[in-house]
């Protein structure tokens, strides 16, 4: 080998002459430079021991230290109370402490952090007649720690400001109040499945004019800022569609045409949605809508009979140049409600298991035992969404437009 020492663990390496004086150390000689600390103690604390390294970190002569000081006149005030409290009574209770963070004092006033354990050794009778403490420099473990600690804060003030800026996010997606409707009791829930995620779900309830209501709810492809571009997009997309020509397959088709334009990475951007106008009359309601690719609207009646009125053979909005949508007309009497609600409710899991899903079957069965009122309806729909716990995964959006009727259901 040229130059140094050749490393140990080869053949022959302990019979070379260079390696003989390491194996003849003495125990002393071991004790005194060992990498960490060792002091030994009478009962009372006074020290009787301290090794070279030690005195090395507090910057003290042996003379100094050995049978004039106490174990606790090396710590920091709080450190002393922290000893006499806890450390002491420990160790005399179970013989022995393990890995205690303690700050000591050296000559010049520093602090040195450490890491400290003491055992009690007893003497042939068993009694217990000295404590032998080993001290463990933790400096670069404190300054670890410190920038975990640094770290952890920063992430937890970076998270609660993604979470802000996409609370903020989402409220300028959705209608901040719903307008009040002459004779039509309205209602609306949105549930986040991430706080620091903005949905891709949406509502809005708006005058046409000549006592007409506009109102959708949809649902578009895809989460974050992406998904909000287009829930933006798509939002005022249908209510200025609906300024021009009401009728649901035109503003649909208008949209259509709008998201048809937004291709990014060669992927469409899409939504499906729920587009209808109210026209409240003679305390009675006629409701058209037309449905792109949604899932199908429910009617609570004032008998008590739910069911769903689908949009069958509406496509999804913003995939095809010329996709079809379909209308569908109803009317509401006193006593009954029409509920809007994106695929996070029907998708949500009941129980463990990939078979375990609410579905529109288990929807409609919550139906025939809701509420009547919208409000009612939308606070048991809220209190059921809470319900499914860690199966609720996506995002949910209700929206519930109903008729005031007279006393309850049978």
């Amino acid at each position: 080998m040229v130059g140094g020492e050749p490393p140990p663990g080869r053949d022959g390496d302990l019979d070379d002459p260079a390696f003989a004086g390491l194996l003849e150390e003495s125990a002393e000689d071991l004790y005194e430079s060992a990498p960490c600390g060792y002091l030994s103690t009478m009962l009372d604390g006074r020290i009787v021991k301290a090794n070279a390294t030690l005195l090395g970190w507090l910057g003290r002569g042996r003379e100094e230290v050995v049978g004039r000081l106490h174990f606790s006149d090396l710590l920091t005030v709080g450190g002393r109370i922290y000893h006499e409290t806890h450390f002491a009574p420990l160790l005399a209770m179970h013989g022995e402490v393990n890995g205690i963070a303690l700050d000591l004092v050296t000559a010049s006033g520093d602090r040195l952090p450490v890491l400290v354990t003491s055992v009690v050794r007893r003497g042939p009778t068993g009694a217990p007649r000295v404590v032998r403490t080993t001290v463990f420099d933790a400096r670069e473990r404190r300054a670890y720690e410190r920038e975990l600690l640094r770290a952890r804060r920063q992430a937890e003030q970076e998270r609660d400001r993604i979470e802000q800026l996409a609370t903020t996010l989402q409220r300028t997606l959705l209608p901040p109040s719903l307008p009040t409707v002459p004779g039509i009791e309205v209602a609306a829930h949105y549930h986040h499945a991430s706080p620091d995620q903005v949905g891709g779900d949406f509502y809005d309830l708006f005058p046409l004019g000549d006592g007409r209501w506009g109102f959708f709810l949809g649902d578009v492809c895809g989460k974050g800022s992406v998904a909000a571009a287009v829930t933006s997009l798509t939002r005022y997309t249908l209510r200025a569609a609906a300024v021009t020509d009401p009728g649901p397959e035109a503003v649909l088709r208008t949209l259509n045409t709008v998201l048809g334009q937004e291709v990014v990475d060669g992927v469409p951007r899409f939504c499906t949605v729920v587009f209808g106008v109210l026209e409240p009359a003679d305390e009675q309601c006629r409701v058209t809508f037309a449905g792109g690719g949604h899932t199908p609207p429910a009617v609570l009646r004032a008998d008590g009979t739910a069911a769903y009125h689908p949009t069958t053979g509406g496509q999804l909005v913003g995939v095809l140049p010329d996709a079809r949508f379909v209308t569908r007309h109803l009317t509401l009497a006193p006593g009954d409600t029409f509920l809007l609600y994106t695929d996070g409710l029907t998708e949500a899991r009941t129980a463990d298991g990939p078979d375990t899903r609410f579905e529109e079957e288990g929807l409609l069965e919550f139906l025939h035992q809701a509420p009547p009122a919208a409000a009612e309806l939308v606070s048991a729909l809220a209190a059921r969404l809470a319900a499914f716990g860690d199966g609720l995964e996506d995002d949910v959006a209700l929206l519930a437009l109903g008729l005031p009727g007279s006393g309850d259901r049978p």
